[in-house]
């Protein structure tokens, strides 16, 4: 091998040779001396070698003239090209990694000292893509083994790529072969390195590049999704300059993949989408024909939620906007000599969007929105995101242009605002606003009614809210009532139970109220009817403190007052409202439940309805109706009697019903009917005649009357199984009692003590109390006038009964009886004596019958 050597230093000498200078001869012969141990059989022997001509190269370079750099570099050209190129790169293929790594970085040395480094061109393409891709650009792995290597390799091309520019357009085909297959390599160094020299390739060979750029994508591409944030940037940065040098016809095959980029949760990475495509859009020599597909990436990076990247792609925007202005002056010279200014209910004027952005939207948005409306129902969340904030920004750039898109809009908006991502609902709620902004509520609303009639739904609500909640008030005000109409219907506002169901009808008032304000005076009643419904599923909603919030808001907008004044204005003609349907309602009616929150909620404006109340009252509680709904309405009837001064008799006006009340509600479910539900629904009557004797609105002749009529059936009502009736009767019976005074009828007068005194057998305690405190007042209405032999009789057998009980388990019973003796003493005392004797040794304990004794002997007579 030394033999071949020395012809190659003794070759003949050529035109270079004759230009050589004395250092280039002296370092030919410095060269001819070394070169030959390159092709030594031991590995050392090639290392040791290869380090002499890094030695011999750098001691050489401090002796170059300073004072013409480019008569060192000629001279170095003629040995460098002529004896060691040829020698270096066939080392590039050494069995030791050692020496192949010197021979790249002498490679490197001597392209940055020769004079033509082009001339090296034809040598060190084929050999680098040799070792890179080999002779398959597929083939795995590469054939340098070593990662280091591999990276000073390609940091090899990329200084070939920076010296010699467009010289490289011949060996194309042999730096992308290289790159293709170093884009690919397991080491991120070797791709991120590899992504620099392909954007520098491809600047370097503007006129020739596009013909190669294409079949770079491909490897782009399947490394655009690195792990390392670093590489996917790189790979970001090389297709934009690869496209933007190359082939337009590529741009469709890396949107999908620079979409998906901007899910990345790097920021830097999403900031490197934006630039590109703002460099896209702005330097692309085919940019207009693919405007419809790099506007949305741009725009999608408006919303980012990094400051930075949001104010990168605004100020990108900005310029593409007057970049296209300016193009396109002459079509646009009408707007720009009569430029109108932002309408006044803008909902941001001061951020508008230039002329040539909201241009530049409204011509693109037929064939951009298409592809936002399908990306919307798209099954991964990051992408319905973007998509609706996407949406919100194309609206806001094509204002009143949205117009001929509105049907494909509401339909995407109802369908989006059922999503379970809040994110998404938000923005689609930002684009319903902006239609209420930009478009007459004469096109939306009729765009709107036929599909909630269709299928009234909760999104469908929300999305009329929010186009309601930015509608300026001026276009929307000849709508108000047609609007508060529809809602009030039964279809729509009884069209679901569910809390966001009601939650965006409520939103639907409420954004009716804030527009409007004082204008919803001519349709309170119907926002009225609105409120009453969602009110009355307010148990299943939880939506109750918001309804009165809502409804504290329209009064305030009606007259200045409170719900209560709203109530006082409307009552009576929401119980017209209801009246009409009243004889076919049942337990599962909606509009019970409307009734029922009239009846309870509308506090002293009760008072003025009384003609419509009592009237569905009496034919809702007959017997024959469905008993659930007659136990809900006696609850609510329970809840105002109770109150009755500050309810149902607040303009004193009660009395006049009281008849009906008795005698048409409470006497018929009074009587006794088999059955649990017969049994409640009698409970229930006992507790309503219990909350009218409490409310103090009777007089005692009122009172009278009505014990006449009903103290047979409470007396009946002491045998019902359940403790409350029981207890009730006996607490209805003394209030009757109190208020007669005896003055009764005396049969009638004298059955009464035989049921109370059953009580006193009672299972509950409350009860025997009560019926105790029942006989002292019955007690004290009998006096001696009554007639004293007739009475003497039962008055002893109730001393006897008595007598038993003062001997109880329970001492509160025994406390009780006493006081009932100790009442009914005064009658016959003498009698008591005898009694009371005659039984206390059979007692327990006989401290009872002394105290009552003793009560009786201090007693002065009578």
């Amino acid at each position: 091998m030394a033999a071949l050597a020395v012809p190659e230093a003794a070759a003949p000498p050529g035109p270079a040779d004759a230009a050589e200078t004395t250092e280039a001869a002296e370092l030919s012969r410095a060269l001819s001396r070394l070169l030959p141990a390159l092709d030594a059989e031991s590995k050392l022997g090639r290392r040791r070698a290869l380090e002499a001509l890094q030695r011999a190269l750098e001691a050489a370079l401090p002796e170059a003239p300073a004072a013409d750099p480019a008569a060192a570099a000629a001279a170095f050209q003629g040995p460098w090209a002529r004896l060691l190129l040829p020698r270096l790169l066939r080392c590039l293929a050494d069995p030791a990694e050692g020496c192949r790594a010197l021979a790249a970085h002498l490679l490197g040395l001597g392209l940055r000292r020769a004079a033509r480094p082009r001339d090296a061109l034809p040598r060190l393409l084929p050999a680098l893509a040799a070792r890179l891709a080999g002779p398959e650009p597929a083939r795995r792995p590469p054939p340098e083994a070593c990662e280091e290597l591999r990276l000073a390799l390609v940091r090899l091309l990329r200084l070939a790529v920076g010296l010699c520019g467009a010289a490289l357009a011949p060996h194309l085909d042999d730096a992308v072969r290289a790159l293709r297959c170093a884009l690919l390599d397991p080491f991120a160094a070797v791709r991120r390195e590899a992504c620099e020299c392909a954007a520098g390739l491809a600047r370097a060979t503007p006129d020739h590049f596009h013909m190669q750029s294409e079949s770079l994508i491909g490897p782009l591409m399947q490394t655009i999704s690195h792990q390392h944030w670093k590489v996917r940037v790189a790979v970001i940065e090389a297709t934009g300059t690869v496209i933007q040098f190359g082939s337009g016809k590529s741009v469709d095959d890396v949107l999908p993949h620079f979409a998906q980029r901007l899910f990345d949760d790097v920021p830097q990475v999403r900031k490197a989408v934006t630039c590109v495509v703002g460099g896209w859009l702005l330097d692309l020599r085919d940019r207009y024909s693919f405007f419809p597909r790099l506007i949305p990436l741009l725009l999608s990076s408006l919303g980012d939620e990094m400051p930075e990247i949001a104010h990168a792609a605004a100020s990108l925007w900005e310029k593409i906007g007057l970049q296209w202005q300016q193009e396109n002056e002459e079509d646009l010279k009408d707007k720009l000599d009569f430029g109108s200014p932002p309408p006044a209910h803008h909902p941001s004027p001061e951020t508008r969007p230039g002329l040539g952005c909201r241009e530049l939207v409204f011509r693109n948005l037929s064939k951009i929105l298409p592809a936002v409306c399908h990306d919307i129902s798209d099954w991964v969340v990051g992408t319905r995101v973007k998509s609706a904030q996407l949406m919100a920004e194309l609206l806001r750039h094509a204002e009143d242009h949205i117009t001929q898109h509105l049907e494909l809009l509401l339909r995407t908006l109802l369908h989006a605002c059922a999503d379970d991502e809040g994110a998404v609902v938000s923005s689609c709620t930002r684009s319903a606003e902006l239609i209420g902004a930009f478009v007459s509520p004469d096109v939306f609303l009729r765009l709107m009614w036929p599909l909630l009639k269709k299928s009234p739904s909760a999104p469908g609500l929300l999305v009329l809210a929010s186009v309601i909640r930015g509608c300026p008030r001026e276009a929307l005000q000849p709508h108000l009532k047609a609007i508060a109409t529809e809602l009030a219907q039964a279809h729509i506002c009884q069209g679901a139970e569910k809390r966001v169901y009601g939650e965006n009808l409520l939103l639907c008032v409420q954004a009716l109220v804030a527009v409007c304000r004082e204008a919803c005076r001519g349709c309170s009643l119907q926002l009225m009817e609105v409120l009453v419904t969602i009110l009355a599923f307010a148990d299943t909603t939880g939506l109750g403190d918001e309804v009165q919030e809502t409804m504290a808001m329209l009064a305030v907008e009606e007259n200045g007052g409170n719900s209560q004044d709203l109530y006082q204005e409307h009552v009576g003609p929401l119980l017209e409202w209801l009246a009409g349907s009243h004889h076919d309602w049942t337990i599962y009616s909606t509009e019970l439940l409307q009734f029922n929150v009239l009846v309870t909620h509308t506090g002293p404006a009760l008072g003025t309805a009384l003609p419509h109340l009592v009237p569905i009252l009496s034919s809702c509680l007959q017997p024959d109706r469905d008993p659930q709904m007659r136990l809900k309405l006696f609850s609510a009837l329970s809840r105002v009697l109770l109150r009755a001064k500050e309810t149902l008799d607040s303009q004193g006006q009660f009395h006049s019903y009281l008849d009906t009340v008795i005698k048409d509600i409470l006497v018929p479910n009074l009587q006794w009917h088999a059955g649990r539900t017969a049994a409640a629904i009698r409970t229930a009557a006992v507790s309503c005649l219990w909350a009218l004797l409490s409310s103090d609105v009777l007089s005692a002749t009122q009172i009278q009357d009505v014990q006449r009529t009903l103290m047979s059936p409470v007396l009946t009502a002491l045998e019902e199984d359940s403790q409350m009736t029981r207890l009730t009767s006996c607490r209805i019976i003394s209030v009757f009692l109190k208020t007669s005074g005896g003055a009764t009828d005396p049969d009638k007068f004298i059955k009464i003590y035989p049921e109370l005194l059953k009580r006193l057998d009672d299972v509950s305690n409350e009860v025997r109390l009560a019926a105790a405190s029942a006989l002292v007042t019955w007690l004290q209405c009998i006096t001696k006038d009554s007639g004293e032999s007739q009475s003497q009789s039962d008055i002893q057998y109730l001393y006897r009964e008595l007598l038993v009980y003062l001997d109880d388990a329970e001492s509160t019973v025994q406390d009780a009886v006493l006081e009932v003796l100790k009442a009914g003493s005064v009658l016959f005392p003498d009698l008591l004596v005898t009694e009371t004797e005659a039984v206390m040794h059979k007692h327990r304990s006989p401290a009872y019958c002394e105290r009552l004794l003793q009560h009786i002997q201090t007693r002065p007579p009578v």
